[in-house]
């Protein structure tokens, strides 16, 4: 997330339209939209572009007095927020004459000195256009004062243009999309025809496919029951408060996504919305549902969050398959260590027995609570993060793979005889590996069970899963016929 970049806070009461307007804005379906009022709890962060100017949207929970300890802590998170906003909309209902909690709280805003807009919104209609000389009594100009309707798309065009021309001018092209679709073809027309293909040959064209990666950049996802401590365990990474913590189940609601530097890696995690049983979901959780396999095909890394407190359950075990569903770099957290001293080996194994598809996962038992084993976690996650961006050598490859095959000879089914010409990895995030052969169809799972695990017993793939093709030399790369995953 570019740090430089003006941010712009969208603030309110519940249920005035904010989550639509950032949805429109955001040109996406990232808030959760529903009629239920205080269904935003977070602050999301979205990087926008109107036309060619880019800021970083925040959208605030609604500002609400109550005793409710959670709404409490959403205004002063809302307040805190517009302090550190350049530019800050505040949004009102039109339905409603203006009360003087607005009138309170946009005084409150207008003394911090930033750029403010007063946003009337639900006004549907040219005749409802009329309730907006009652908002003037603001004491704001009518350059500042936009009466919109999301949900209908009026008027949202000026409000559109008083935000572009309070953003800097940003001269960087939008590239990455042409970068990703290039990649793309580039996997889609490579392709190993030619079996005199020296290794310095193979090489400098799987180097050239994956050019376009940001090593950099590391996107983590963190998944599991709900309660299980996920958002507690966001904050203790990041040693401060980012995202709302309640022993109410279900507190965070929609997905948050929060950036931050360390060792020269930005990484960005998204603390997803707590899962329930399917059959038990009621109201807004089941649009958390539907977001957190959105997020995860974002990620390129997964926390699954376990309860050390708890027994484990099948639940555990089906949100566990959605990150060997997505091939994730995977970390096994196992928090609230502090609350259950059983043995360590005991616990690993309960995990193991049940896991045995994330069996390349590394487990690191933490307490949120305390601290325990906090900076541990950061540093796996870099060493994971290597592992599953970097990019075995042909020629090594290839003298692994020769010496898996002298160890344990290719079976020979039916008496066809089994040959694999050459191996070489094509792509990373999770490291992909093509055995190019003459009969790939007929290479039994169990064989490159063996070769997966030679593999990994020569090279450091703790945490990611390892995807092995077998394929004949005239199939192009894009054939998920012998995609064989790593489970």
């Amino acid at each position: 997330m570019d740090k430089t970049l003006k941010k712009i806070a969208l603030i309110g009461q519940p249920n005035v339209g904010k989550s639509s307007l950032f949805n429109r804005i955001a040109n996406k379906r990232i808030a959760i939209v529903s009629d239920m009022a205080g269904t935003t709890r977070d602050i999301r962060k979205h990087e926008i572009e109107i036309m060619d100017r880019k800021a970083l949207m925040l959208d605030t929970g609604g500002i609400d007095e109550t005793n409710d300890a959670i709404f409490s802590n959403v205004k002063r998170k809302a307040i805190e927020t517009a302090k550190e906003a350049d530019i800050i909309l505040f949004m009102v209902d039109g339905k409603n004459i203006p009360d003087d909690k607005d009138k309170e709280l946009f005084y409150e805003l207008q003394r911090l000195g930033k750029e403010l807009a007063l946003v009337v919104n639900k006004i549907d209609n040219d005749k409802e256009l009329e309730r907006l000389w009652e908002f003037f009594e603001f004491g704001i100009g009518d350059e500042n004062l936009f009466g919109i309707s999301v949900s209908h798309n009026r008027g949202t065009k000026n409000l559109f243009e008083w935000i572009y021309q309070h953003l800097p001018v940003n001269l960087e092209t939008v590239a990455r999309e042409e970068a990703e679709a290039l990649k793309k073809q580039r996997e889609e027309d490579f392709d190993f025809d030619d079996e005199d293909y020296s290794s310095e040959e193979i090489e400098n064209i799987t180097d050239d496919n994956n050019k376009e990666v940001d090593e950099n950049k590391i996107n983590v996802a963190i998944i599991g029951r709900v309660n299980v401590g996920k958002s507690s365990i966001l904050n203790a990474i990041l040693g401060e408060e980012r995202s709302v913590v309640s022993p109410i189940a279900g507190t965070t609601i929609d997905p948050v996504d929060e950036s931050f530097e360390y060792k020269e890696k930005q990484i960005t995690f998204v603390d997803t919305a707590g899962l329930r049983r399917r059959g038990s979901i009621e109201g807004i959780e089941k649009y958390a549902l539907m977001r957190t396999k959105e997020m995860l095909d974002k990620a390129n890394m997964a926390l699954v969050v376990l309860d050390a407190s708890r027994e484990l359950t099948d639940l555990d075990e089906k949100i566990a398959g959605l990150v060997d569903e997505y091939g994730l770099g995977t970390i096994i957290v196992l928090n609230k260590w502090d609350e259950n001293m059983d043995t360590f080996q005991k616990m690993e194994e309960e995990i193991r027995r049940r896991f045995r598809f994330l069996s390349y996962a590394p487990i690191i038992a933490v307490s949120a609570k305390t601290g325990r084993s906090i900076e541990r976690l950061k540093e796996k996650i870099i060493e994971i993060h290597n592992n599953y961006i970097q990019r075995i050598p042909t020629s090594q490859l290839n003298r692994v793979i020769e010496e898996a095959v002298s160890r344990h000879s290719l079976p020979s089914p039916n008496g066809v005889y089994l040959r694999i010409y050459y191996t070489t990895q094509f792509d990373t995030r999770p490291p992909r590996i093509a055995l190019v052969m003459n009969k790939p169809n007929l290479l039994h799972f169990t064989y490159k069970r063996y070769l997966i695990n030679y593999l990994r017993d020569n090279f450091n793939f703790e945490g990611t899963p390892i995807h092995v093709i077998a394929r004949g030399k005239n199939d192009k790369m894009g054939d998920e016929e012998y995609l064989e995953r790593d489970r």
